[in-house]
């Protein structure tokens, strides 16, 4: 890991995992660890957990548990751990190594732009998730979301429901985590936190592997996550029109 990069603000790989053992050592080797000061495995109470602790351990990479919280709970988890290992960034990486690790350095160049948040998007070449094997119904679902996101949030990227992302200090310090979803909601809630207290967003694109085993949301969580997504949408216009709202008050 280089420290010469410390001068551009330390950054932190978080790998999440739950019961992905199996693909940790994988996802693991195609991680450019050149790009990152620390990494840390933060474990979501699988079943696996202690294969995964053995894993960790093998690698020389930090491996935290806590009890069963969902993914955002974990999320939440790992970027306090990495917070205070001092990290000024922190990167957003899957353990099932679905999403390409290979963009992480574009990722950190950009947010050292000055950006707060870097989402990787798989649509910004719209056919290329479609070539990457995506299931046309998860295609078709992606792309009208996105577009109602845009529409009311008003920012131009190109996908809101992405799971490699950048967070910087100011990001994780700025928004009101308390009283957000414990599940994948979690991720959403956080692009609508940026945009109400007007951070700066950012995308690169991103390639993601669907051919692979993988640990993706059935397709029946992946409906309840897009309604609830809608739900978040009328909350944000809720708070805009001057209504308090808990999910954009900080305390």
């Amino acid at each position: 890991m280089d420290m010469n990069k410390m001068n551009d603000g330390k950054a932190i790989g978080i790998i999440m995992t739950y019961n992905c053992s199996h693909l940790l050592e994988d996802a693991y080797s195609r991680i450019p660890k050149e790009s990152l000061q620390g990494l840390i495995i933060v474990d979501d109470h699988s079943k696996d957990w202690e294969k995964t602790q053995s894993i960790a351990q093998r690698l020389g990479v930090p491996f935290f548990t806590h009890e069963h919280m969902g993914y955002g709970g974990n999320l939440r988890y790992g970027l306090t751990k990495a917070m205070e290992m001092g990290a000024a960034y922190m990167v957003e990486i899957h353990g099932d190594g679905q999403f390409d690790p290979s963009v992480i350095p574009v990722a950190l160049q950009k947010i050292r732009e000055g950006y707060d948040f870097v989402l990787g998007s798989r649509f910004i070449n719209m056919l290329q998730p479609l070539r990457d094997g995506m299931p046309l119904i998860r295609y078709c679902a992606n792309v009208v979301l996105s577009f109602i996101d845009r529409l009311i949030l008003r920012i131009p990227l190109t996908e809101l429901n992405t799971g490699f992302r950048v967070y910087s200090k100011n990001l994780v310090q700025t928004l009101p985590f308390k009283g957000t979803s414990g599940g994948h909601l979690f991720s959403f809630q956080v692009i609508v936190q940026a945009v109400y207290f007007k951070l700066k967003v950012a995308e690169i694109p991103i390639r993601c592997d669907y051919k692979k085993e993988h640990t993706s949301i059935s397709l029946g969580e992946a409906a309840i996550y897009a309604f609830q997504t809608f739900y978040i949408l009328f909350l944000f216009i809720l708070a805009r029109l001057g209504f308090k709202i808990s999910l954009f008050t900080k305390s």
